[in-house]
């Protein structure tokens, strides 16, 4: 028993390493992508950079000699492409033709709130009191931050739809692909969906460069191939590897970390102020993410799932079984 509670200890520690990574990696990705739809088609940014991903996948999975996926793994699958590889990079491209960084960092600032959700509903997972309230403080911190800064003035606009939109879509692709990474493992599982996705985004890609034929400074490349190896590939391998270790909702609000990362990018590579407000409102949301980090979620766990022969999440588990023990974690 003080083994498994152990481990559980470990895993969580580590996946929330792991997903402190991810957000990392994701907190460029707002400002790389303003950067490429300046010059670039954002239907080419939005499914141009899935297609590289998915050929980067597709030789990862090939090297690995990865196992394919089964046919209720394949469906799921599905779900993480509709949100993580299809609804997030595009309606972000799209949004962020007319809008910039900082303002959807606004509107993505709500995403942790959504993965939560999501993550009762499709991982089984059922975090406390303590977790929602914690989380809820790092919430509001954030929008007040932004809303103070003037970041979040203005009306609606069809831009905000666009960028709520994607949030409603990646918060269910993370929640399915953190789920899932239980069973395939981080990696394999956003390369299984980039390589599913290769026959839609593929055609829609060539579409968009016939359409527009891509003529962009280095700039706009270099934020191209940005959001192509980081964004859309290397950052999800820590992110759904975190997110399996250390649970959906829980790891998910990491995230709230992500709005203040962007506005320091955008200060950074597009030369906006950072102010006293900013640093406060940072400290304040790195305690509400050590606060939900420390929140125990309170999952049913299936009978048995306590046992000695309870799994820890790693590699390919092939058996209904074994599947069954990963997805009790």
């Amino acid at each position: 028993m003080t083994r498994h509670s152990s481990a559980t200890a470990s895993d969580r520690v580590t996946g929330s390493a792991l997903g402190a990574l991810g957000v990392l990696a994701f907190s460029m990705s707002l400002p790389a992508t303003e950067v490429a739809v300046g010059e670039l088609d954002p239907w080419l940014v939005g499914f141009g950079r899935a297609v590289g991903a998915g050929l980067l996948a597709s030789a990862y999975l090939r090297l690995v000699g990865a196992p394919r996926p089964t046919a209720t793994q394949w469906r799921r699958l599905a779900i993480v492409a509709v949100g993580v590889v299809f609804g997030f990079p595009l309606f972000t491209s799209l949004a962020l033709t007319t809008q910039t960084a900082a303002h959807g960092a606004v509107v993505i600032a709500v995403l942790p709130a959504v993965t939560a959700v999501f993550a009762v509903l499709r991982a089984g997972e059922r975090p406390s009191p303590l977790f929602w309230a914690a989380s809820g403080t790092g919430l509001v911190a954030v929008l007040v931050f932004l809303v103070l800064s003037g970041t979040a003035s203005g009306a609606v606009e069809p831009a905000d739809l666009f960028l709520l939109a994607a949030v409603a879509l990646c918060g269910l692709g993370y929640a399915e692909g953190g789920a899932l990474a239980r069973d395939l493992g981080g990696a394999r599982t956003i390369c299984w969906a980039l390589v599913l996705s290769l026959p839609l985004t593929v055609p829609i890609a060539a579409v968009a460069v016939l359409a527009r034929p891509p003529v962009a400074g280095t700039g706009a490349w270099l934020g191209f191939g940005y959001v192509t190896v980081v964004s859309m590939f290397l950052g999800f391998f820590a992110w759904y590897a975190g997110l399996a270790r250390g649970g959906v909702a829980q790891v998910g609000q990491i995230q709230l970390a992500q709005p203040v990362l962007t506005l320091g990018w955008s200060a950074l590579l597009l030369a906006e102020p950072v102010t006293l407000p900013a640093i406060g409102a940072a400290l304040l949301v790195l305690g509400c993410v050590v606060v939900t980090q420390r929140a125990r979620d309170r999952r049913a766990a299936p009978a048995g799932a306590g046992s000695p022969r309870h799994p820890g999440s790693g590699p390919d588990r092939r058996t209904a079984g074994r599947r069954t023990a990963g997805a009790g974690r």
